[in-house]
């Protein structure tokens, strides 16, 4: 039985919170399966946009985890809040966590995979 997204969301900010950053659901999906992307802001203005890993990066050892990839990072915010408004046209159910991970990096809050 996979967790549902609403319940995944609630753990990730609940571990930013517990690891001394910052986290809020800007934009809340569909309750059981919707998407997920992660905004990650530095407090130097560095961003980072997490999305939903490709089905290739399935592991069947993990069945309930769910993988993330870079889409992008760098200082040009708005481009990354274009890049969402467009992921939102084509899938309103998604949901949008924007995060300042503190002292723990963000690969140890997500499980990234290069792509």
């Amino acid at each position: 039985m996979r967790v549902t997204t609403d319940l995944w969301v609630s753990v990730l900010v609940r571990r930013v919170f517990g690891a001394g950053g910052f986290a809020a659901v800007v934009k809340r999906g569909a309750t059981e399966a919707g998407a997920v992307f992660v905004l990650s802001r530095r407090r130097m203005g560095e961003v980072a946009l997490y999305g939903p890993a490709p089905q290739t990066s399935y592991d069947s050892a993990k069945p309930d985890e769910r993988f993330f990839t870079l889409l992008g990072a760098g200082d040009d915010a708005a481009a990354f809040d274009a890049r969402l408004e467009r992921e939102k046209k084509f899938d309103p159910d998604i949901w949008v966590v924007e995060i300042e991970a503190g002292a723990v990096p963000v690969e140890e809050l997500l499980s990234v995979k290069a792509e």
